[in-house]
């Protein structure tokens, strides 16, 4: 007969109602995974009377943290009702009272997870946290372990579903941004306030746990320089479709002779690349290591079942661990001095839109301006607005961010020159 191991899940929201789900769904199998009968024994929820899709069966449903937090039968936290500084606190709570810890939380890691892998370990406590980026796929600790032996080189990742359903649905089906921000919002994908992915904090705060676990530095979220998707344009998307590629919002960090670079904006990626793929609410985590070369990790970034899984995964680890003794690991103990990579260091192309008077001399001065800030032109495209206006498109040669802003910065000083878009361009 399996020992029992007993759970406190703190929120019965989406994620806390498929946690419950799986682990009655699929108990005999993670009964023989763990030696464990796991169960559930208590749920914070703020309503006893709210309706639920999943009803308490043998298990209690409370408002007050104390109840899983002060038990002394509970051995497992599962916190998955988001917020930042209440689920710190408890979480805190339970890592000091040698309660493990698995959490969903994305901006509670990204912004706490030092603080709290430390209390963990001072605690000899598990602290995992496999859900906080892309729901279900399991790229943490895909990183941690299954590439633990390689050398990783660069991340780019899709890790917003909300943003990619907008992007897919403008480029597919040619809609504006207000038009697919109501639908998302309509279909559940947006929140009323939206502000956290269309202007990419949700991607950014991923980045730093994924930087976090493949180089070991802790970027801080205000060194991510962070552009949402607010400015892009049907034309933008047309335009870049012509030219062959597809814009999406695109996380990317970026090792070099010992510095990493960290970024969330709108890319143009060749339409053959294989992120280009990624449609809808999918995430993709696409991963270069020294050693294993390019692989790329795809599936639901959310959801309730996907992002449940992972969370599951997380408590089959910690039961695991506890049957061996050996509780108390910091999810990854890869650390690495953090230093950011100076701006005349981190190279790209640039996609550039314009509009410029249309008359001689004024396309004479922009390619002098970059010429002299050593910025070449790949690509051009000119196309008349009107009789005195004209859209200049440019995709640059590979150049250097210092050099891109130089030029840049001088080009906006021109009154006759009005930068209206500047976005990456990845190749390959």
């Amino acid at each position: 007969m399996e020992a029992k191991l007993q759970v406190g899940v703190l929120g019965f929201g989406t994620v806390g109602s498929g946690v419950i789900h799986i682990l009655e769904e699929h108990q005999e199998k993670i009964n023989q995974v763990t030696g464990y009968d796991i169960a559930v024994k208590s749920v914070l929820v703020r309503d006893l009377e709210k309706n639920r899709r999943y009803a308490a069966k043998e298990f209690n449903l409370t408002t007050d943290a104390d109840d899983i937090l002060n038990d002394p039968d509970i051995a497992v936290v599962i916190e998955v009702m988001g917020s930042i500084t209440t689920a710190r606190e408890h979480i805190l709570r339970a890592l000091k009272a040698g309660k493990h810890v698995v959490t969903a939380n994305k901006d509670l890691i990204a912004l706490h997870g030092d603080e709290l892998v430390a209390v963990a370990q001072e605690n000899h406590c598990d602290l995992f946290y496999e859900a906080s980026v892309a729901g279900g796929i399991p790229i943490l600790r895909t990183l941690v372990n299954a590439l633990a032996a390689d050398k990783i080189k660069k991340i780019m990742g899709i890790v917003n579903g909300t943003t990619n359903f907008m992007l897919t649905k403008m480029t597919t089906e040619k809609k504006s941004y207000d038009e697919v921000l109501k639908e998302a919002q309509e279909l559940g994908f947006a929140e009323a306030d939206p502000t956290s992915d269309v202007d990419g904090i949700d991607a950014a705060r991923k980045m730093v746990i994924l930087t976090r676990l493949a180089f070991g530095m802790n970027v801080k979220l205000e060194d991510v320089e962070t552009v949402g998707i607010r400015g892009i344009s049907p034309q933008d998307i047309a335009i870049a479709y012509q030219l062959g590629y597809k814009i999406k919002l695109v996380g990317r960090a970026e090792e070099n002779n010992g510095t990493v670079n960290v970024n969330v904006g709108p890319v143009l990626l060749p339409r053959a690349h294989p992120l280009s793929g990624v449609n809808y609410e999918n995430n993709a985590v696409f991963v270069t290591g020294a050693a294993v070369g390019e692989t790329m990790f795809y599936g639901p970034g959310a959801g309730e079942l996907p992002t449940a899984t992972s969370v599951v995964s997380d408590v089959i680890t910690v039961a695991k661990n506890i049957r061996l003794g050996t509780n108390g690991n910091a999810f990854s103990n890869f650390k690495y001095e953090t230093k950011h990579t100076p701006k005349d260091q981190v190279f790209s192309k640039y996609y550039l839109r314009l509009e410029m008077d249309d008359k001689t001399g004024t396309f004479l001065k922009l390619t002098q301006i970059f010429a002299e800030a050593g910025v070449g032109f790949d690509k051009i495209l000119q196309e008349p607005q009107d009789d005195y206006t004209a859209t200049v498109v440019i995709i640059t040669h590979l150049t250097s961010k210092a050099q891109l802003e130089a030029a840049v910065k001088r080009a906006q000083a021109e009154p006759e020159l009005k930068l209206i878009t500047n976005y990456s361009v990845v190749e390959g």
